[in-house]
């Protein structure tokens, strides 16, 4: 065991715990108020649930991160498999809760599919694409045929309906497909595909409450009792935090004010409580695993591994940056949560799965780096005094004093 902690990235290792105990704290702080006054349970409720899954993640972690990642193209199948199982039964027997069905309740505890999905889909990708690298260049039989899955699973959450987390899955498998190398050309015609089909979607998608997380997004003060609601209390938030916030546990914004404010708008919370320093260093170190994972991307020299690195670090990044364009009016209200700092069993313990899965990517790069290091090191020069053995070309001993 301590011949492989010597190989782990810490990094990798230390930055996600941290964020995630960071977390914990903001959401304590941004849900107390709101257990005990709108759900009437103890101040504690969210901090405990969260705490568990966070206990149960980094177990996880440490025990994805020490199993080979090139097994998962073993059982590629079975992962595929369970991924649409959870996503086609979350339809039928999924909880029912704002007109949406991406849930399942078992009471203790809920779970969320598509999250599977965000992680199963990246391992699917990678694995495929990284067979087909090379005839990469034929759109009909290395870059098409994956595309079915991908829409097949898109569409699955569409239909619960989750549009915010079938983006973040359009987006990260984009980012692997491009990755894996294929023609500008190719991409053209995907892009062509792509506007072709959200055309004939976008009539069925459209509803009034979708056109006002637009309008509350960029005309937030056209209503600002109710489609701009959200956003002008994320603003006041964010403009009272200032530089270095109203101290942690002081915001007023959260006391009711701030719908989700430990979910989707706990960025908010932050910018309040810890102000602009609070943001910039919860960002930075976000942004710390992304840039690690695409460094051990491109020391990769497995294709599979490669891809797999680029997925994981673009779901983090693609998520982040949705989340925090909503919470500042740059992108319409999704419902898309910070990895590792919101609400969110599921959630969390997919990131850190996912981080487990990276972590042994990295692990494989430094101990080939290693032992490459070691065979490369030069014979030390003895002194005068010292009688050394060395081996002829002959094969015969030769003594040197």
């Amino acid at each position: 065991m301590k011949n492989r902690l010597k190989y782990f990235d810490f990094a990798l290792m230390f930055t996600p715990i941290v964020l995630t105990a960071f977390g914990i704290v903001m959401i304590y702080s941004a849900s107390m108020v709101y257990a005990v006054i709108k759900l009437e349970v103890g101040s504690t409720f969210f901090l405990f649930k969260q705490l568990q899954w966070a206990i149960i993640g980094v177990g996880a972690f440490f025990f994805f991160a020490l199993i080979p990642y090139q097994k998962y193209q073993r059982i590629i199948k079975f992962i595929v498999l369970t991924m649409l199982v959870l996503l086609g039964s979350v339809l039928i027997f999924g909880n029912n809760v704002n007109n949406a069905r991406s849930w399942f309740d078992f009471g203790f505890m809920s779970f969320q599919p598509a999250e599977v999905a965000k992680l199963g889909l990246i391992i699917y990708l990678a694995s495929v694409y990284s067979k087909k690298l090379k005839y990469i260049h034929d759109f009909g039989k290395a870059v098409m045929p994956p595309l079915i899955l991908t829409a097949v699973t898109i569409g699955l959450i569409v239909l619960q309906p989750d549009i915010g987390t079938a983006a973040i899955i359009f987006l990260i498998s984009l980012s692997v497909i491009v990755s894996s190398g294929i023609k500008f050309r190719h991409l053209f015609i995907l892009g062509a595909l792509g506007i072709f089909f959200i055309t004939i979607a976008v009539p069925h998608l459209v509803t009034d409450e979708r056109v006002a997380r637009f309008t509350g997004a960029y005309e937030p003060f056209e209503d600002p009792s109710d489609d701009g609601y959200h956003l002008i209390q994320s603003y006041v938030a964010i403009g009272t935090g200032g530089l270095t916030g109203e101290g942690l546990g002081g915001s007023v914004q959260k006391l009711g004010y701030l719908l989700e404010a430990h979910t989707d708008f706990i960025m908010a919370v932050i910018a309040e409580e810890l102000g602009l320093v609070g943001v910039g260093i919860t960002i930075g170190l976000l942004a710390l695993i992304v840039l690690r994972g695409l460094y051990f991307a491109k020391k990769c020299e497995d294709a599979f591994g490669s891809l797999l690195a680029i997925g994981i670090s673009c779901m983090i990044g693609i998520q982040t940056f949705i989340n925090v364009g909503a919470v500042s009016g740059l992108l319409p209200i999704t419902g898309v949560t910070l990895p590792f700092i919101s609400y969110g069993g599921s959630s969390l313990l997919i990131l850190m799965i996912s981080m487990g899965i990276l972590n042994n990517i990295a692990m494989q790069i430094r101990k080939a780096e290693f032992t490459n290091t070691k065979q490369t090191e030069p014979i030390p020069q003895q002194s005068n005094n010292q009688t050394v053995v060395s081996i002829s070309e002959s094969g015969g001993k030769r003594w040197v004093k």
